[in-house]
């Protein structure tokens, strides 16, 4: 069985390496987090590897992992490629939605194969996003010899994979994050504002459940076009000017959000208008 070492185990890094563990994939050798403890908790959660406290004391591997964040990608490339030299079946990818394979650039160079893999999955924790893994996309971009054992590894676990260019890669994750990320922000400033406008707490919750459920139900049902509702959706713009207003006073980013997004719907509704007179 090839083996795989792990350079950042968080919950992406958990869930994959664990899935690829229980599906006999691969074996999970070698585990380096930031520190002894979170990296036997890791290995504890994957239910196999070693906990490693340097990239020095890491074995070799057919497959490396970086499952850091973006921002330290490049460096830890740099770092890998100094302790561990090349052979001609030396491969590595990353974790990350917005960057490309060329983060790892300092191992290309010294003759590594190397891609990024991304996975379209809310790691909210890392047993949930097992269970909900089955059909996930994965976003797939790097090296040919890279992405063929990438492809096949994604498939042994369910997940269904696509290419992506480099040069797409931040609106690709743009759109993930539109998606999902916002979403809880979204929600956030919602039960904020009802709390604050006098909506008692068993209420609130009772409305976010009820709201969010027919949304969702609704976008999936008709398209975000056909679910669009509320003042700018039915152009009542002397409405979303006042509650802008009211909602900047109660908090400025949030009526700066209000705005900008009733614009979007305007959009929208605009472009469903004009879909169906045709």
């Amino acid at each position: 069985m090839k083996k795989i070492n792990l350079i950042g185990s968080g919950r992406v890094g958990s869930t994959l390496a664990r899935l690829w563990q229980d599906q006999g994939t691969f074996e999970v050798q070698d585990v380096l987090t930031r520190g002894l403890a979170s990296a036997q908790h890791a290995v504890d959660f994957i239910g196999a590897g070693r906990a490693t406290g340097s990239l020095a004391d890491m074995r070799p591997a057919d497959l490396w992992m970086l499952a850091v964040p973006d921002r330290e990608i490049s460096g830890v490339a740099i770092a890998l490629s100094q302790v561990t030299p090349a052979h001609p079946a030396s491969l590595a990818f990353h974790c990350s939605g917005a960057l490309s394979s060329e983060e790892l650039a300092g191992l290309k160079q010294q003759g590594w194969k190397v891609a990024s893999a991304h996975c379209l999955l809310s790691f909210a924790n890392a047993k949930d996003a097992m269970i909900q893994f089955v059909d996930t996309p994965c976003a797939l971009e790097g090296d040919p010899q890279a992405l063929g054992v990438l492809s096949e590894a994604f498939q042994q676990i369910k997940g269904h994979c696509f290419p992506l260019l480099a040069k797409n890669k931040l609106l690709y994750h743009a759109a993930a994050v539109f998606a999902t990320n916002f979403l809880p922000v979204l929600q956030a400033t919602a039960d904020q504002l009802w709390l604050d406008s006098g909506m008692p707490d068993a209420i609130a919750l009772q409305v976010r459940e009820k709201l969010l459920h027919n949304a969702v139900a609704n976008i999936l049902s008709l398209g975000p076009a056909g679910a669009l509702t509320g003042p700018a959706a039915r152009g009542d713009l002397a409405l979303v000017q006042r509650q802008g207003e009211a909602v900047s006073h109660w908090d400025e980013p949030s009526g700066d959000a209000y705005r900008a997004l009733s614009h979007l719907a305007s959009i929208l509704a605009a472009r469903q208008q004009k879909r169906s007179s045709h």
